[in-house]
């Protein structure tokens, strides 16, 4: 009579079942991910600007070609933007190293040996095999790598964007500045030329009796002072230029030509679409790249709950050995093994658990990074229409001042030569001739500062790799090379 063989097979599985279950009880749950922030229904200084105009390639609505060719030049080769293009290769090749951990490995080998055995052979070894090992992630901890591999790629992206956006304000911002110099070296030449005629024609009427030393000497101060600001100014110029030249990746002086000539001041125009600011901070590439660091820190924290599990092994080996080269083409000679294990650390003093604390200290310090990043955002946008309407303000009050002052600075002139009015009163009118010219320059330099840096601070025209509109930043970034997801 056959007895009844239990079923082993069976039990063990239900076993293993129970098992799994009971370790997947006990990881610990990931932090959740933070919840957008409420962003203002609309900006407090909306009216500041109005129209259609996006933000896209901001630095062609100034009109200047030359301004749009040394951005162009400074995506490419600024030093920090290719900084940032390695830091971007970096992190797509580290995501690939944890994509290949979720793949089998396969390896090879082939060995010869000849022995000896007291001064007399003891014949030949031939081998050759195939090794394969296989880790199972059940507990998702490679999978989790990958997660923050994949995060970690796309900030990376969006920080390369938020170089080349900072890049392309700073080139503005400093031809701006060199501009504004060229322009105030004008009107202190203008105002040199006006108040060394002044001091000629006082000359003349000291030495007719008409007026004493005292008006020529004030008259030759107030020319020697108007000569101290030109060395100034180009002083001022030829430093703008070197750091423009620098901005754009070539040596300080590379750029002198070029930028000697003066030119008009570029301006903006005014007609602005300025967008919301829930969809401000969809376009901020900072803002992004902090919220895809909360994503990889997240995936970090499940990295560490599943390190804390058992990892399970599969692993076999086929080769061919034989004691002459030839026998290795035997059926003989084909040997092979399949082995599966697991290894699970009993004790290791907490140190397992305490990553996860770390990781999940991670968690919160990414999180309070991304809140700060945008409440920085908002206030970077609001200041900058409020410093875009003042400005303005202030400078159509200057040009009307400045208009006054140069008539009230050409009657005081004639006059004086006719001898109706005392030179103090020439003086004075000079002085606020070249005081309000020069804030006029100084002031309009702003307006136009004013709008690159609320062009930057709307994102500067970047666009998420899963945006609608192209990246007019595109052109500086080396195609993307990344390699599917497994």
């Amino acid at each position: 009579m056959a007895h009844a063989r239990p079923d082993t097979d069976g039990r063990w599985r239900g076993l293993a079942a129970v098992a799994l279950l009971a370790l997947a009880g006990c990881a610990s749950a990931p932090p959740a991910a933070p919840a957008a922030m409420d962003a203002p229904a609309a900006w407090s200084a909306a009216d500041v600007v109005a129209g259609s105009r996006s933000t896209a390639h901001w630095w062609l609505h100034f009109g200047d070609p030359l301004l749009a060719e040394l951005v162009g030049q400074a995506l490419q080769a600024n030093t920090s933007v290719t900084t940032a293009q390695a830091s971007l290769r970096q992190a797509r090749a580290l995501r690939d190293v944890a994509a290949a951990g979720l793949l089998p490995t396969l390896g090879s080998s082939a060995t010869v040996a000849r022995g000896t055995a007291g001064g007399h052979s003891t014949g030949n070894s031939f081998n050759v095999g195939l090794d394969a090992g296989w880790e199972l992630d059940l507990f998702g901890g490679r999978r989790a790598a990958v997660d923050a591999g994949d995060a970690g790629v796309r900030a990376s992206a969006a920080s390369l964007g938020g170089v080349q956006v900072s890049i392309a304000a700073e080139v503005a911002l400093n031809y701006l500045t060199l501009r504004s110099a060229q322009a105030r070296l004008a009107i202190a030449h203008d105002n040199l030329a006006s108040q060394q005629e002044t001091l000629q024609i006082t000359r003349w009427r000291e030495q007719a009796g008409l007026v004493t030393v005292l008006d020529v000497e004030q008259a030759r101060s107030a020319s020697e002072q108007t000569a101290s600001q030109v060395p100034v100014l180009i002083s001022a110029i030829q430093q703008t230029g070197h750091a423009l030249a620098v901005l754009t990746g070539q040596p300080p002086a590379a750029l002198d030509a070029r930028l000697a000539a003066p030119a008009p001041l570029p301006q903006a125009g005014d007609d602005l679409a300025l967008s919301l600011p829930a969809e401000t901070l969809r376009q901020r590439p900072d803002v992004r790249a902090a919220e895809h660091q909360v994503s990889a820190a997240l995936a970090q924290v499940a990295q560490a709950d599943a390190a804390r599990m058992p990892d399970f092994r599969l692993g076999g080996s086929l080769g061919l050995t034989a004691l002459t080269l030839s026998g290795l083409g035997s059926g003989s000679a084909v040997i092979g093994t399949l082995l599966a294990g697991v290894t699970w650390p009993v004790f290791d003093g907490g140190a397992a658990q305490a990553e996860v604390r770390v990781q999940q200290a991670g968690v919160e310090l990414a999180q309070g990074n991304y809140r700060a990043t945008v409440l920085t955002a908002l206030q970077e946008v609001e200041d900058a229409l409020a410093a875009l309407r003042g400005d303005r303000e202030r400078l159509a009050r200057l040009e009307q001042a400045a208009d006054a002052a140069g008539n009230a600075a050409l009657l005081a002139s004639e006059r004086y030569s006719s001898g109706l009015i005392d030179f103090q009163s020439v003086l004075d009118t000079q002085r606020s001739r070249l005081a309000t010219q020069e804030a006029v320059a100084l002031v309009a330099a702003d307006v136009g500062a004013d709008h690159v840096r609320l062009y930057k601070a709307l994102g500067g025209g970047w666009q998420p790799d899963d945006g609608a509109a192209p990246n007019p930043y595109a052109s500086a970034t080396e195609p993307d090379s990344r390699t599917s997801r497994p």
